[in-house]
């Protein structure tokens, strides 16, 4: 990993003099991994999981903006980084996968967007720091000095980095750690320990053995050993204790407390709602409604903020006032039903919204050829054609 290192930031320019930035808030622009280990935790883990193999289904796409609608840029390379290998050791599936993890267990992710001599984009890179200070220059230039584990450090222009926030708000250039999910994840991991601890009661025999009769002290532990050789192993499958007059066994009873279901029901759901997904959702047995509602509540703000993002720090304000821009999208009528699919079609392609091969392409079908043209009813007519038509009549009735 060492020569990943160096070979990714060999020709990285460090600033001649930087200093902490500064921010309106007060606060420090130092960002450090919440120590809460969430990830550690079962239910945490599928939830998060859940929503990131879903976003990383989106399809980012280099677009040229124009006013009346959006056409794809000629910009075969970018769109390769975007849709199919943002760097040699991942896939963009696993780029956004690691970028929404990230997003969801520290609230902020970053990515480091490598770009060649001439400022274009040749990689992307996810970062995961242990510490991450935020610094100025003389120019007021903002940087970021990432430490990570290796103790290894590089200082990075922060317009070369893709920096995403959740949970942003007391900090001006960070999202606020998860230390409000921490009770919750407390209870959930003394929901487990106290699992392991009643199955390990359960499976032992506890009770007081009394002796009738003075013994020394090496005595008296050769009987108890020999007593719990021979009665409390898993050979005295019969579950009978035989003692004569010399000793008492009283067993004792311990009835460890069980968590029941509507207890870790509700830690389930407190964890699921501050994560903004489903129990559908993550066991994956979602109908089409609760898949609209997780994608118009969680998905589609990760999009938008990744689309901007992205925009900004690849194309320069000259290349966006020209209209270029990432977008991030995902095909969300592939998770409708096929009664929803077929009446979506029937309502649109009579007005021309829709090609043939756009139809095809919802109901999950390969195109065919000449499939760009647009079909259309001869009962919908342009209104400006509408208006000439009743003119033409009435004049025709005048005459």
């Amino acid at each position: 990993m060492a020569g990943l290192f160096s070979r990714l930031f060999r020709r990285q320019k460090e600033p001649v003099k930087v200093e902490r930035a500064e921010l309106l808030s007060g606060s420090t622009a130092i960002f450090t991994p919440w120590s809460g280990d969430a990830y550690s935790n079962d239910i945490y883990r599928a939830a998060v999981d859940a929503i990131a193999r879903n976003a990383a289904k989106l399809k980012g796409s280099h677009v040229i903006h124009y006013p009346d609608r959006n056409e794809p840029a000629k910009s075969s390379k970018l769109n390769r980084l975007l849709q199919v290998q943002p760097n040699p050791y991942m896939s963009a599936f696993d780029m956004l996968y690691k970028m929404v993890t990230h997003y969801f267990l520290y609230n902020n992710a970053f990515a480091y967007l490598q770009k060649d001599g001439r400022g274009q984009v040749v990689g992307i890179y996810p970062l995961k720091a242990m510490h991450v200070d935020f610094l100025t220059d003389h120019s007021n230039e903002l940087y970021c000095k990432f430490l990570f584990s290796n103790s290894r450090e590089v200082i990075l222009p922060y317009a070369d980095i893709i920096h995403l926030r959740r949970n942003f708000n007391e900090n001006d250039l960070l999202g606020d750690p998860n230390t409000a999910l921490g009770p919750a994840l407390e209870l959930a991991h003394t929901q487990n320990e106290g699992y392991i601890n009643a199955i390990k009661t359960s499976a032992n025999i506890r009770g007081i053995l009394k002796f009738t009769q003075i013994m020394a002290p090496e005595k008296l532990k050769e009987e108890k050993e020999r007593f719990i050789n021979d009665y409390l192993s898993i050979a005295n499958d019969g579950g009978v204790v035989a003692t004569d007059q010399k000793m008492e066994y009283d067993p004792i009873e311990i009835k460890p407390v069980v968590i029941d279901d509507k207890q870790i029901q509700a830690i389930k759901t407190k964890i699921y709602d501050y994560l903004g997904v489903s129990e559908a959702i993550v066991n994956s047995s979602y109908n089409e409604e609760q898949w609209a509602a997780f994608y118009e509540s969680t998905l589609e703000p990760i999009a938008v903020q990744m689309s901007l993002e992205f925009t900004r720090k690849i194309f320069n304000e000259r290349e966006q006032a020209f209209g270029n821009s990432i977008i991030f999208e995902s095909g969300r009528l592939q998770f409708s039903s096929t009664k929803t699919k077929v009446n979506l079609i029937a309502q649109l392609i009579p007005y021309g919204l829709l090609t043939i091969n756009q139809a095809l392409e919802i109901l999950n079908l390969p195109g065919v050829e000449d499939g760009d043209k647009r079909l259309q009813t001869l009962n919908v007519v342009d209104a400006l054609k509408a208006n000439q038509y009743q003119l033409g009549v009435n004049a025709n009735e005048e005459d």
